[in-house]
């Protein structure tokens, strides 16, 4: 209503209903596209996309911004802070002011290329789409438009979330010498920087389903999509370690620096900021940034379309049969049917987990974030830079080996965790419900539970003990003895086998099976949990690894401890599940508060 005064209600009745504005068939389709980049069951299992949508926005601008609040006193001294620079000092010397400008450059690279990669599957049609779309009277061309149209706005979207709050700060808080030369680098450089992450994605896509086929492409999605998560929070992480060695790379005209698409884009900035005052290597990166883009968003036009036709040719002829039999998986199930899972309930659950957890896509990218995250940080606390004698020397830490342990495992353990208790997508709860009821009772609970855990902390076992052995190819002279190995497979096992009873401690329900929650889940508190638990999980094994290295003693001492902790929390984790399984379920139309209250209306 257009009206300044309110109306009574019989006069706003005499108006008539409300008719919506005329909108084409195109536009809704590419209303409808864009609405499922956000709506579907990996990035809004509970169904609600706006709020999904406001909490992306915002958590993809915040670090920009909460950067932008943290130069203002870098470069406005103030009494006591930083300390030692008198008020009236100079800006920021030129090469800090440099790597200030690389990491919006960075971040904007790395926020694109990640959320093209979570979306990975829906750059294309399903098979919902040709079932229901192709249907309906509308010519294939417009619904390729409308898909083509929705991922421009999707991309341009992000672009716009990912760096305009850092925008409304940064100018009051660097105070650039001009104004007009510092908004015209900056937003050249981080929206090509992020159109090149996005578009990369699409054409390393389109150029595979095109040369090698739908077939190849479903076998090598999931490793794509590990590798690039991996990469591009790798070189995020990388950033405060590898930012001394910024003006090393640029002064030294380092061939690495060439081939880094970071880099290109920082040459735009100071190009674009500094006019014919900059360094030659600017010039030369900000050239290698546009022709780079270009070629990228020219492969993903010509080769999106050829693989749109492919993808909806096999969709419609269906995938083709493959025999999925392993030689050496009879022999491995009797190995485990003989030791893990002798109960017949046990090795029920225990198929069961195996073999859904890689056919559904929001688990496979569940486990692809949490594992690329895990790594990349693998990563950063193993490797160190220094620069010496103009030289970037590269070293590996023995103290950043031992906190790999507990990173790989909490991280496996947690992804691991995250696909179980996912809502959504519980077709095979029923098999469980029919044979055993539910609530099922105590007994048959723990141990289909029983088998859960057991998967889970077998993979992390294997995992963690991987990576321990892999690391002793790299670790310095003081981690290679037996007694140092010995400690820290001690340390491993034992924080596998405490996290996995940690985390899965509130468990109630076999994985994929579980119901969804009545009360919707804290995105900011689900995170909050990361950063407060993580920390303490990384610093005990380097507190305690020397000590445990230090005699054989000490490593059956960190034993009993380990299977003590593991004793006590088994037996609450017993308590929670009797607690559960005496619990009256709720029928579809009751209200959970007065049930908890034990009254029943």
């Amino acid at each position: 209503m257009s009206d300044a005064q309110p109306l009574a209600l019989n006069a706003q009745a005499a108006l008539g209903p409300a008719h919506p504005p005329p909108r084409s068939q195109f536009s809704w389709l590419m209303r409808h596209f864009l609405e499922r980049f956000f709506n579907h069951e990996t990035a809004s299992p509970d169904g609600d996309a706006r709020t999904r949508i406001a909490q992306i926005a915002v958590a993809a601008g915040m670090p920009g911004l909460v950067v932008g609040l943290y130069l203002w006193p870098v470069y406005h001294p103030f009494i006591g802070w930083p300390p030692g620079r008198p008020l009236d000092a100079s800006p920021p010397p030129y090469w800090l002011q440099v790597n200030h400008h690389f990491f919006f450059v960075l971040y904007s690279f790395v926020v694109m290329g990640i959320v093209t990669v979570f979306e990975w599957d829906l750059f294309f049609p399903d098979l919902l789409d040709i079932f229901v779309l192709t249907t309906l009277p509308i010519p294939d061309r417009r619904l390729f438009l409308a898909r083509v149209a929705a991922i421009g706005l999707f991309i341009a979207g992000f672009l716009f979330n990912a760096n305009f709050l850092a925008l409304l700060i940064l100018p009051a808080a660097t105070d650039p010498p001009d104004l007009l030369r510092f908004l015209a680098g900056h937003l050249a450089a981080v929206a090509l920087s992020g159109l090149f992450s996005a578009t990369f994605v699409l054409a390393l896509q389109g150029v595979v389903l095109t040369v090698f086929g739908e077939r190849l492409f479903r076998r090598i999605s999931l490793l794509l999509q590990g590798l690039s998560i991996t990469a591009l929070l790798m070189v995020l992480f990388l950033f405060p370690m590898l930012s001394g060695a910024v003006p090393v790379f640029l002064q030294s005209g380092n061939a690495w620096v060439l081939y880094c698409p970071p880099f290109w884009f920082l040459g735009i900035y100071q190009r674009l900021l500094e006019g014919p005052s900059a360094l030659p290597i600017y010039g030369r990166l900000a050239e290698t940034g546009c022709v780079a883009t270009l070629v990228v968003v020219g492969l993903a036009m010509l080769t999106y379309p050829i693989a749109y036709l492919r993808r909806v040719r096999q969709l419609v002829e269906g995938p083709g049969t493959r025999d999925t039999r392993s030689g050496y998986a009879p022999a491995l199930n009797g190995l485990i049917h003989a030791t893990v899972s002798r109960q017949p309930v046990r090795r029920a659950v225990f198929h069961f987990i195996g073999q859904t957890i890689l056919r559904v896509q929001r688990y496979r990218i569940y486990l692809v974030l949490y594992g690329g995250v895990g790594f990349s940080i693998v990563v950063a606390s193993i490797l160190r830079f220094e620069v010496v004698h103009g030289q970037v020397r590269m070293e590996i830490s023995a103290d950043g080996i031992r906190m790999a342990i507990g990173i790989i495992a909490f991280w496996m353990i947690a992804g691991l965790r995250m696909a179980f208790t996912s809502p959504g997508n519980k077709q095979g709860s029923w098999v469980f419900r029919i044979v055993h009821g539910r609530p099922p009772e105590l007994v048959t609970a723990m141990e289909e539970l029983q088998a859960a855990r057991t998967w889970v902390l077998l993979w992390a076992l294997m995992a963690t003990f991987a990576a321990l052995f892999a690391f002793q190819w790299i670790a310095p002279a003081e981690l290679r003895s037996w007694q140092s190995i010995t400690g820290r497979m001690v340390m491993a096992a034992g924080l596998c086998l405490l996290l996995t009873d940690m985390l899965f401690l509130n468990v109630k329900y076999i994985a994929f099976t579980g119901e969804t929650g009545r009360e919707q889940p804290n995105l900011a508190f689900a995170v909050l949990k990361y950063f407060a638990f993580l920390p303490l999980v990384v610093t005990l094994p380097l507190a305690l690894s020397p000590w445990i290295e230090s005699g054989w003693t000490h490593d059956l001492v960190a034993a009993a401890v380990i299977a003590g902790l593991h004793l006590f929390l088994i037996r609450r984790h017993r308590a929670i599940i009797k607690d559960h399984c005496h619990y009256v379920h709720l029928e579809d139309d009751e209200e959970e508060f007065p049930m908890r209250l034990g009254l029943r209306y």
